[in-house]
């Protein structure tokens, strides 16, 4: 049999009689049995969620939910631009790739895969559409229009992704799509777009069963255009979104989640050619922190980036969120700011061989290192809260707890940077809930707890909507730099693990 006549089908036929035992008819029946279970599970909760969401919504609030929306639609392209999406195993991808088999044949399993995640996005997308403009009358309708109108949005905008994929000229519609997503999320949480989602909340049905179909069937085309162009994709671009995929499968296996902030850092910084620059004459500790600031200032996307995820909390207040809301959006952002900001601390304890020789004590330099944090996640929460004033009409010096909660985020954060991989000889606690295994749950607690811990007079000020904060306020600034001096005092330096020479070769 030539090259030319084997088939993909028959490829991973072989490859499976090799490999692990193909699943029996009591491997199906389980997998069919935990669907119905989880779906009986749902079934209620969802049916009262949906009972729920009937009626008119206050028009005030849509303008808020549609800029999530929209902002979240944003993201999820994002993300997938940022994966492929198009991407095979590293097996595939090292063998197949290059064999004369049909390339559309062989990513068809990853673009099946795609198809069912963009369709579970899109119930969800259709689910927040329906929470948004609400269904004045006949529920089951617009609940199926909704759903529809959400898998029918995903899934184009997943085609689009493939295509950009595969073409230089759909990657200006994709990052166009994108723009246009982030343009309609700052119209319509200005308030100007609120006569138009009035009127598609009140659309009658034939109106909406319109809209619905030509959405689907524009869906339907983009997935087409898709499919078919599943064997233009390079080979190159397949296999740098295959090696992310390698990376990103290693790090789930070992459980290290870690390991991902490193090789994303190491994605970006190996295409660049930096300029050198005299390092500047500053004291000891800070010449050594000095990295992390440069670092920050030759990534000006990234702060902007930061600058403007200050204003979600505005819309989760216009949307209607809690205050305990509020205080988590506030300070969960706050701490993800300053953890931007922290590689050197995580260098410091990936490698503490290195920091000793640069001849700078451990706590000098991780006060100093804990400056960028402080500065930036002070500026942020500053920002962020000042939007909240400016949505609930609060006074006027909320945003001074942003500043005075600046010391204990920048503790959080140097706390999640020093954190070592995730101890799985930990015991696993079975509760009504489920089982929770300890060692994952230390592990993302670690640094927050320290964050929640500083800033309890911030949260207790939120929750209690207090006129006069003066002495919460004084209660947050000395509470942010006890918690940091106590950090900073109660840390050692990591140790270097000792590792066992290795087997030298026996010789005859």
């Amino acid at each position: 049999m030539s090259a030319s006549e084997v088939s993909v089908r028959s490829v991973r036929a072989f490859v499976r009689s090799r490999g692990r035992a193909r699943s029996t008819v009591l491997d199906r029946y389980v997998t069919v049995f935990s669907l119905v279970m989880l779906a009986a599970v749902l079934g209620n909760p969802v049916a009262g969620m949906l009972g729920g969401l009937a009626g008119a919504v206050d028009p005030t609030r849509m303008g808020a939910g549609m800029a999530l929306i929209a902002l979240s639609l944003g993201g999820f392209l994002v993300a997938a631009r940022g994966a492929g999406p198009v991407w095979l195993p590293a097996a595939d991808a090292s063998w197949l790739l290059l064999s004369p088999l049909n390339r559309q044949r062989l990513l068809g399993r990853t673009g099946r895969l795609l198809g069912t995640v963009a369709v579970v996005a899109g119930l969800v997308l259709g689910l927040a559409f329906l929470a948004v403009l609400g269904a004045p009358d006949q529920l089951v309708w617009r609940v199926l229009g909704a759903l529809v109108l959400g898998v029918s949005v995903v899934v184009g905008g997943m085609a689009v992704a493939v295509l950009a994929q595969a073409s230089q000229s759909w990657q200006f519609w994709l990052t166009f799509v994108m723009v246009a997503l982030l343009g309609l999320a700052v119209v319509a949480v200005s308030g100007q777009a609120r006569t138009v989602l009035a009127i598609a909340a009140g659309a009658p049905l034939p109106a909406v069963t319109a809209a619905v179909s030509g959405a689907a069937v524009a869906a339907a085309v983009l997935l087409r255009q898709a499919w078919t162009s599943l064997d233009r994709i390079p080979a190159r671009t397949l296999v740098a979104a295959s090696t992310r995929a390698g990376h990103l499968a290693s790090a789930a296996t070992s459980l290290d989640p870690g390991a991902l902030t490193w090789i994303a850092e190491d994605n970006h910084w190996r295409a660049r050619t930096l300029t050198s620059r005299r390092w500047p004459s500053l004291p000891a500790p800070l010449a050594l922190a000095w990295q992390d600031w440069r670092r920050l200032a030759r990534r000006p996307g990234r702060m902007a980036t930061m600058l403007a995820t200050a204003g979600l909390p505005a819309v989760f207040a216009q949307a209607g969120a809690t205050s305990v809301a509020l205080g988590a959006a506030v300070l969960l952002g706050g701490l993800a700011v300053a953890t931007a900001s922290t590689s050197g601390a995580r260098r410091d304890r990936d490698n503490p061989a290195l920091a000793r020789l640069m001849g700078v004590g451990h706590r000098p330099a991780l006060t100093a290192r804990a400056i960028l944090p402080a500065v930036v996640s002070g500026v942020w929460a500053a920002v962020a809260l000042t939007g909240v004033t400016l949505v609930t009409g609060g006074p006027g010096v909320w945003w001074l707890f942003g500043v005075a909660a600046a010391p204990a985020l920048a503790a959080g954060a140097l706390r999640m940077a020093r954190r070592g991989p995730i101890d799985h000889s930990m015991p696993v606690i079975d509760t009504p809930g489920g089982a929770i295994p300890t060692g994952v749950a230390t592990w993302a607690a670690t640094g927050v707890d320290l964050a929640v811990l500083g800033c309890l007079p911030t949260a207790m000020a939120l929750q209690s909507g207090a006129g006069n904060p003066a002495s919460y306020l004084v209660a947050q600034a000395v509470a942010g730099v006890a918690v940091l001096a106590a950090f900073v005092w109660r840390s050692r330096p990591a140790r270097t693990e000792s590792t066992p020479p290795a087997e030298q070769p026996r010789t005859a």
